[in-house]
């Protein structure tokens, strides 16, 4: 979330090889969801769900029920970036309800998100919308607040995804990522809302608005740029320079 994917990267294979070498399955479970966790973050859907499935077997074996959960919800948004739809909603939703059950709230936040993001990928925004009007009562709550820029962010992506798009309250979603994200020092959150916020700027025609917005934070990073995002970032960069 700092901003240094490469080196996230480097750290969970670094804690995989030590919790294989500890011969502790529950280390190894954590250690497994947190490898899936961090594909999510990078948006690489066929390692996200590698890690997952793994986690998910070792969580069948052990009876290790939080981990199976979380593990199958990650896998569920990992089928969903690669093209998955009704499948993948149902693992999610299914687990997220096993979670509540068992009394674990923990990653709720960023479950939700990737539930709300496999239903916009599935063109279904109201149902997304839905599903993360549950965050702000839960992060109140909880305290858990470490995805809370990415929840503004995908509503703002879904209040454009609707039949007739809310492009004021979108931007206003917009601007709420962005103030979080700054405020956490999350320079990979804070990219990928200002290339969200940098279409919306140039869907209004202020191009070059758009331009210095994205060419700022883009200039921030030193590593990690074979990333999701900042490929995108690169190329929208490329087609507002035009």
């Amino acid at each position: 979330m700092l901003g240094y994917p490469e080196q996230a990267l480097e750290r969970i294979r670094s804690a995989l090889t030590l919790t294989r070498d500890l011969s502790h399955p529950f280390s190894l479970g954590y250690a497994l969801v947190f490898a899936a966790l961090l594909h999510y973050f990078r948006q690489e859907g066929q390692a996200a769900q590698e890690q997952a499935e793994a986690a998910m077997t070792l969580a069948t074996e052990h009876g290790f029920a939080h981990w199976l959960a979380q593990a199958t919800i990650l896998r569920g948004w990992a089928l969903a970036a690669q093209g998955g739809g009704a499948e993948a909603i149902t693992q999610m939703r299914q687990n997220l309800a096993t979670l509540r059950a068992i009394g674990s709230e923990v990653g709720r936040p960023w479950m939700l998100a990737m539930l709300a993001e496999a239903y916009g990928r599935t063109g279904q925004a109201e149902a997304g919308l839905q599903v993360l009007a549950e965050a702000p009562e839960l992060m109140d709550r909880t305290g858990e607040r470490c995805w809370e820029g990415e929840l503004y962010r995908l509503q703002g992506g879904l209040l454009l995804q609707q039949t007739i798009p809310d492009e004021q309250q979108a931007e206003v979603c917009f601007q709420q990522a962005l103030a979080v994200a700054r405020r956490q020092q999350a320079k990979s959150l804070e990219l990928r809302v200002v290339i969200s916020l940098a279409r919306l700027l140039l869907r209004q025609g202020k191009r070059n608005a758009a331009h210095e917005l994205l060419a700022e934070v883009y200039g921030w990073f030193a590593e990690g740029f074979d990333t999701a995002d900042l490929q995108e970032a690169r190329t929208l960069l490329e087609e507002l320079t035009v």
